[in-house]
């Protein structure tokens, strides 16, 4: 399966924190039926991650009935994003 969309890149302060792009509810709708082949601990989904010219291997974390893209801080230097920008993502979910 193959999801394209844009999003808001978001910053999560918590414990751990992280930057994410948050899945639009339509797209969100195909995870969710394509998660019980696929998913893993959690209701993670492993999919491979594109923005811009950058690959790479994540899983997406469920939160509030949406899915949730992981950036890794050298997916965001690679790309030059900052907090607020909107992103184009492209996923493809690991089968």
């Amino acid at each position: 399966m193959e999801l394209e969309f844009a999003g808001e890149m978001w910053f999560w302060r918590g414990p751990a924190p992280w930057h994410f792009v948050t899945v639009p509810v339509a797209e969100c709708r195909e995870l969710a039926a394509t998660a019980p082949a696929v998913s893993y601990g959690w209701g993670m989904i492993p999919v491979t991650a594109h923005i811009g010219a950058t690959t790479w291997a994540t899983s997406l974390f469920p939160k509030d009935g949406r899915y949730l893209v992981p950036v890794r801080t050298s997916v965001r230097k690679a790309e030059g994003l900052e907090v607020g920008e909107t992103v184009d993502v492209r996923l493809s979910v690991d089968v």
